[in-house]
């Protein structure tokens, strides 16, 4: 929505973190992105260039949500197995620059997390939380998720 480029959040993210925020980095990929079996090579260009300015001793102090882009406000979302695998992969680009930020980062997912889908999308392991959106305004939904991830 923004345009946000992989060189502008490579630039805000130790901005962010020097101001004493904790950032929130979004990747994922779209879904001709998805189809064309292009995830892992998007989420790695994203992630090592998104971080790149990072020091690696601060890696951990950011949190990083997969949100792939297909299914954001549309009511779709990953399976399970497909969050997974993403978040996997991001933690493993992570430690490939240090391990015990890998150990520290909080991966989350994000795309249309809802009550119906909550416990499913959370329950496997690696999985560190929700990031979520269009459901955060209705006060019941949220609720319903929160009691959910429980």
């Amino acid at each position: 929505m923004f345009a946000e480029t992989d060189e502008a959040l490579a630039r805000k993210v130790p901005v962010a973190l020097e101001a004493r925020l904790v950032p929130i980095l979004c990747v994922g990929e779209t879904e001709a992105e998805r189809d064309r079996g292009d995830t892992e090579a998007v989420l790695r260009r994203q992630v090592e260039a998104d971080l790149a300015r990072v020091d690696a001793s601060r890696l951990g102090d950011v949190v990083i949500a997969y949100e792939p882009v297909w299914a954001i406000g549309t009511g779709r979302n990953a399976t399970p197995e497909q969050a997974v695998d993403a978040i996997a992969l991001i933690r493993s680009l992570i430690a490939a620059r240090d391990a015990a930020a890998a150990q520290a980062v909080r991966i989350l997912y994000g795309g249309s997390v809802k009550p119906a889908n909550a416990t499913e999308l959370m329950g496997p392991a690696g999985v560190d939380g929700a990031l979520v959106g269009g459901a955060s305004l209705d006060p019941d939904d949220f609720r319903r998720i929160a009691e959910a991830l429980r």
